[in-house]
């Protein structure tokens, strides 16, 4: 029996082949979304953690304890199509917010971000245009200051930190001018004046282009006036719809 890649390719459930004999790592589309080895495509060039990327709406973790939000969701995903509108009405940004981390924010971004990866191959191809190599992008905030504190801390040994500034800026532009981006756990109190004022310009530049966002936080969208101003804090909430996540931790469960 030919074994195929239904279960490791996002596109599987648009796909008129999938589970066929000709789905398998050969097949272009599989190779355009996931790479030969099924860790690269354009999901890799996306940034998810490796542990998210074939989560999708529908096989998320998150979907049973967040049901009312999966259901908005759904609703959600469908305006995906504007991208290809230049004309057409904006897409929202989301704002993901819990007190308690392990509720399923990051899990639900990252399927939303393959639900972006998808409409946005299959779309192009459809309209006879190339898909961007990376029309969406995953960007661990958290991951992001540790690169940051690697060539502005003392003493760092001069080669390690150029290479860190150079993957930090790289990866301050992708986020910055990226189409659809994951802003993951934004909630940086305990941060220099200088990485604040970087994630500030990357949050500021979308905003005033208008390219839809999705944030992840521990804190509610009312601090960000504290985490940055007044003036950034009003843009957020102006084009942020706020999902708040009930419940405790799901982490050590799925």
């Amino acid at each position: 029996m030919i074994k195929t890649n239904e279960k490791r390719c996002i596109l599987a459930s648009r796909c008129k082949l999938a589970a066929s004999e000709s789905c398998v790592n050969t097949c272009v589309h599989f190779v355009q979304i996931h790479g030969l080895s099924g860790k690269g495509g354009r999901s890799g060039a996306a940034n998810l953690p490796e542990d998210y990327r074939l989560v999708t709406l529908d096989n998320s973790p998150a979907r049973t304890s967040q049901s009312k939000i999966y259901g908005m969701l759904d609703q959600y995903v469908a305006t995906f199509k504007r991208q290809f509108d230049e004309e057409g009405e904006r897409i929202k940004s989301l704002y993901l917010f819990s007190e308690s981390p392990g509720t399923g924010k990051t899990t639900t971004a990252s399927a939303l971000i393959n639900a972006w990866l998808a409409e946005h191959y299959l779309g192009s191809i459809k309209r006879g245009q190339t898909p961007l190599q990376t029309p969406a992008y995953f960007l661990d905030v958290n991951s992001w200051q540790e690169l940051y504190t690697g060539f502005t801390r003392p003493n760092i040994p001069q080669e390690i930190a150029e290479q860190n500034s150079r993957s930090y800026y790289r990866q301050l532009e992708l986020a910055k001018r990226t189409p659809f981006v994951v802003l993951d756990d934004i909630g940086v109190r305990a941060a220099s004046e200088g990485f604040r004022g970087d994630l500030h310009t990357v949050i500021n530049y979308r905003c005033v282009n208008g390219l839809p966002t999705i944030y992840t936080s521990n804190l509610p969208i009312e601090d960000m006036a504290m985490v940055f101003d007044a003036r950034l804090y009003d843009r957020m909430r102006d084009q942020c719809l706020m999902l708040a996540f009930a419940g405790e931790s799901k982490r050590g469960r799925r």
